[in-house]
């Protein structure tokens, strides 16, 4: 065998051993609390602000939802449509058009 290919053999073995000095500490994992602001914006009442709150507030503020450009109201069933198929969001059946009313006539006021 000739030397320069048992050479590579050999740095090629050392390379592959783990190394000591690489070793890394083990992580530690702390635990820690933070404190989410609540936010002061209220929606306001109105026939459909009961069905928002109940299923709209999982994820979304009230001042999101109170900054939401003018939509139509097939606009607003595609994207509630969206947030139960896509985000499996725990929407109400039954609350959809209510949500929908609620929100189109939020935005003409």
């Amino acid at each position: 065998m000739p030397r320069s290919r048992l050479l590579a053999i050999v740095l090629l073995g050392f390379a592959s051993m783990p190394s000591a000095a690489l070793a890394e500490a083990p992580l530690e994992l702390k635990s820690v609390t933070v404190e989410l602001p609540f936010g002061d914006k209220v929606i306001p009442p109105g026939p459909g602000a009961d069905e928002v709150s109940r299923n709209c507030f999982f994820c979304h503020s009230a001042g999101m939802l109170l900054y939401q450009p003018a939509l139509s109201k097939s606009a607003w069933i595609k994207i509630i449509d969206k947030m139960i198929d896509v985000y499996r969001a725990p929407v109400v059946q039954a609350d959809i058009p209510a949500i929908v009313n609620y929100l189109t006539d939020l935005e003409a006021k």
